[in-house]
């Protein structure tokens, strides 16, 4: 098993694991690599160490972990929450807030998508919404 650290074009960072160099390349090549936060498939290879198990592994605090991973777990359990406390309402997202702001529909935690067009109609009624792309990673179910 080959366990790769792989970066997106955003400076995503995240482990790839393949079962050689040449599975690797040939699913990189075929476009099967793909970021699980933004779903870029321009991924490459970073450096890493080898791992060699010497013992029990000991835990190292969080001042002592890379920063950029830490932000990563930050966002992913932000999101979840949000996925987790709010209604999909997909594409009627526009239509249903404005039900919401106008007290023709309950009040509660909604997301979904909206065009630029429609979030600036929005604004314009008065009504605050937040842009907030979610990680591809959560759409798709837990291994």
């Amino acid at each position: 098993m080959k366990v790769y650290n792989l970066c997106c074009e955003h400076e995503h960072r995240f482990e790839g694991w393949f079962t050689s160099e040449k599975d690797f390349m040939s699913q990189l090549e075929n476009g099967l690599v793909a970021c699980p936060l933004c779903e870029s498939s321009s991924v490459t290879r970073r450096p890493s160490a080898p791992r060699l198990n010497f013992g029990k592994a000991q835990e190292c605090s969080p001042a002592a972990r890379d920063s950029a991973a830490v932000l990563q777990a930050a966002w992913m359990e932000v999101a979840r929450e949000v996925i987790a406390r709010t209604e999909d309402v997909g594409e009627r997202f526009a239509d249903e807030v404005r039900r919401i702001h106008y007290s023709e529909a309950p009040e509660r935690g909604i997301r979904g998508t909206a065009t630029h067009k429609e979030r600036d109609a929005l604004a314009e009624e008065g009504i605050d919404v937040m842009s907030l792309p979610l990680p591809a990673a959560l759409k798709l179910p837990v291994q």
